[in-house]
Formats: structure tokens, C-alpha cells, sequence
């Protein structure tokens, strides 16, 4: 079997370092907002390239709280993509915002800039990009729409950390960048976490207040808020991590190009395309295939763990079904979930392993074409 991630192959390697630190939080008795916590958030931001950084229990909350701090609500709409895991629109729905989609490129996936105007009303609020795959979205076009409509930006990071546009991180352009720790993430935590960074100093202590039950004072509470701080021992794993990403990202980067030069053969499988000044991560390694939920039954039967990431666009969900959207409302989304499929993807993966897959691909391409 090769998994589509192996997170034990990541443990072997640094297992050792991630024990020394939570051995040491564990002895201390600091369990919850503690010096790894702190300090992580001042690593961090400075990774991303932003003033400030606050740890979380989720990428999901970041999202949520985002648009909580920007005042985005009731009778709000946010602007984002089909083409992506629930939590983003969950996100603007918990916040009593509703969803406006708009289609994709379907060539990186991630939400068209040029059709985002269209889709802006006098009850617009926000634009929530999301950099999906480990890819940019196009941020100066987002950023100057924005800009000339005044909407506020949140930047979906949760599968980018590290990623680039024009040379700046995702994370840093908008009001808000929101990343994810889960542990099949590029920078994945052993639990859940997450990490919401910002320049503006108010904006960051709504954040701080937010997460801690709606007040910058212990027992003095102004406003609605949740329990959303990372844990501490998270903390601890993710401050290890960090120093490993650019050399994991490195790496995921080789591999790709790697599976981009195996496939060259084969016309008929399209490979992701990384678009002019972008640093694309590959949190996920995404083809585009014929034939997709028949190749992929034949792979899982051939011990190759692909995914497919995502089979039904948020518009077609159950959950947004009184958003009146319909079939054919985004066609460049609706196309390619009946086309993407994720192949193994993870640093410590083998040239070996990348040739057994991408024969195993054609392979089963080839069966099910035979069977039509």
C-alpha cells in the first residue's frame, strides 16, 4: 500500500525532538496558553510576514472568527469559492453571513478574480479566497477588487502555509490569513489547531478576546465569544515543526515535478499546473482524469491511496440547498469534480514509490477504457 500521506514516516524522523517537548510540557504543568504558545505566535507571524499571529483550536475557527472580528454578519455576504472543504462556507454560515459563490479557474482550481466582481451586491462584505491545493490565488486582483469596492479580505490558508504570491506568503495580504494544523496538513499538528494572522493591532485583540470567551480580562466578558485556544502541547509539536516546512515544502515541490515529468507520456492524464508567480506547496497532488471514479476503485484494489478532494461543489450540497443555486450555475467547478483525483503526495515519498503510482495509473486508465 502506498497511502496518499504517511504522517509515521514524518515521526520517524523527528519523533524524538516532538517527545523532548512535550515531555517538558507535560512536566511543567502550564497546559493551556503557556510559552509555547506565545512564542509560537511570534514564530509564526514571522514566518507568514505579519505583525501578528493567534493560536487557535481549528482552521475552521480562524475562518469564523475572522469575519466575527471584521463585524461580518446577518444580513452580510461573503464572496468564495464552490470548489472547496465545507468549513469555508461553514464558516460564514456559523458567523450568520450567507455564501456567494463564484466559479473557478479551472486550471489552478482556485476562484476566478476576473468573475469576482459580478457577484458583488450593496449587501457584500467580504472575499474569502481559498489558496486550495497548496496554491495561490490571485492575490493583487483580489486585493485591488477589494480595495476599490471596500470589502474585507480573508485568506483561506488551511492548505498553503508557506505558499507564495509574487514573492509574499498567503496569510499576509489580506485582513486576516487562516491556517489550519490538522495533522495531514503540510505543517500538521498530532490533534487539532490552527493559527489566524493579521497587521492590524485592533483586529488582533478582538481576535485575542474572541477566542477566549468574549473578553481581554479574565471574568470581564464584552461580547460573545468561544473557547478557541490551542493547546498547548500543540503548540510545542507545531514551534518543532516549523523549523522543518520550507524543506518539507521543498521537497513536495521535487516530487511533483517528478510526477509531472512520469506523466509527460501520457497526454490523456493533466497534471496541476503551478501558474506564473506562484510558489505552489502541494499540500495535495491533483490530476485531472477520465473515467475518474472508475480509475480511482481500480487504485484503491491496486493498493494506491488516492482521494478525491472534492466529489460535490459546495452550491450542490444539502447544507446550501436553500441558496437556490442549481447544476450548471458554475460549470468550471461542476467539470472538474467529476475530474480531479489526489495521488500520493507527502516529502518522504520515493522516486520508487512515484513510479509505482503513476504505472499504476495508467494502468488502471487503461482497464477502464477497455471496459467502455
Amino acid at each position: 500500500m502506498i497511502p496518499v500521506l504517511d504522517t509515521k514516516r514524518q515521526y520517524e524522523k523527528i519523533g524524538k525532538e516532538i517527545e523532548k517537548e512535550v515531555i517538558e510540557v507535560l512536566a511543567s504543568g502550564a497546559y493551556i496558553l503557556g510559552k509555547h504558545n506565545k512564542a509560537l505566535q511570534t514564530e509564526f507571524a514571522d514566518y507568514v510576514g505579519t505583525k501578528y499571529s493567534v493560536g487557535l483550536n481549528s482552521g475552521t475557527d480562524a475562518l469564523h472568527l475572522a469575519l466575527r472580528a471584521l463585524n461580518i454578519g446577518k444580513g452580510d455576504e461573503v464572496i468564495t469559492t464552490p470548489f472547496t472543504f465545507v468549513a469555508t462556507a461553514s464558516a460564514i454560515g456559523l458567523a450568520g453571513a450567507t455564501p456567494v459563490f463564484v466559479d473557478i479557474n479551472p486550471d489552478t482550481f482556485n476562484i476566478d478574480a476576473n468573475k469576482i466582481e459580478a457577484a458583488i451586491t450593496s449587501k457584500t462584505k467580504a472575499i474569502i479566497p481559498v489558496h486550495l491545493y497548496g496554491q495561490s490565488a490571485e492575490m493583487d486582483k483580489i486585493m485591488d477588487i477589494a480595495k476599490r469596492h471596500n470589502l474585507r479580505v480573508v485568506e483561506d490558508c488551511c492548505q498553503a502555509i508557506g505558499a507564495e504570491f509574487k514573492g509574499q506568503k498567503v496569510g499576509s495580504s489580506g485582513d486576516f490569513g487562516c491556517f489550519s494544523f490538522y495533522p495531514t496538513k503540510n505543517l500538521g499538528g498530532m490533534g487539532d489547531g490552527g493559527m489566524i494572522t493579521c497587521n492590524d493591532e485592533k483586529l488582533y485583540n478582538r481576535i485575542l478576546a474572541l477566542r477566549n470567551h468574549g473578553g481581554a480580562i479574565r471574568y470581564y466578558h464584552d461580547e460573545l465569544g468561544v473557547n478557541s485556544r490551542l493547546d498547548e502541547i500543540q503548540a510545542a509539536i507545531i514551534r518543532v515543526k516549523l523549523n522543518y516546512i520550507d524543506t518539507w515544502n521543498k521537497q513536495r515541490r521535487e516530487n511533483a515535478y517528478r510526477y509531472n515529468e512520469l506523466f509527460s507520456k501520457y497526454p490523456e492524464i493533466i497534471t496541476p499546473k503551478e501558474a506564473d508567480n506562484t510558489y505552489a506547496v502541494y499540500h495535495q497532488y491533483t490530476i485531472r482524469i477520465q473515467h475518474r471514479n472508475e480509475v480511482h476503485k481500480l487504485l484503491q484494489e491496486n493498493g494506491i491511496g488516492a482521494m478525491i478532494y472534492y466529489p460535490v461543489p459546495l452550491h450542490l450540497q444539502k447544507l446550501h440547498k436553500e441558496l437556490g443555486y442549481k447544476e450548471g450555475d458554475f460549470p468550471c467547478t461542476e467539470k472538474d469534480t467529476q475530474l480531479v483525483l489526489s495521488l500520493p503526495m507527502f516529502p518522504e515519498i520515493t522516486e520508487e514509490e512515484q513510479k509505482t503510482v503513476v504505472n499504476t495509473v495508467v494502468k488502471c486508465l487503461n482497464m477502464t477504457k477497455q471496459a467502455v
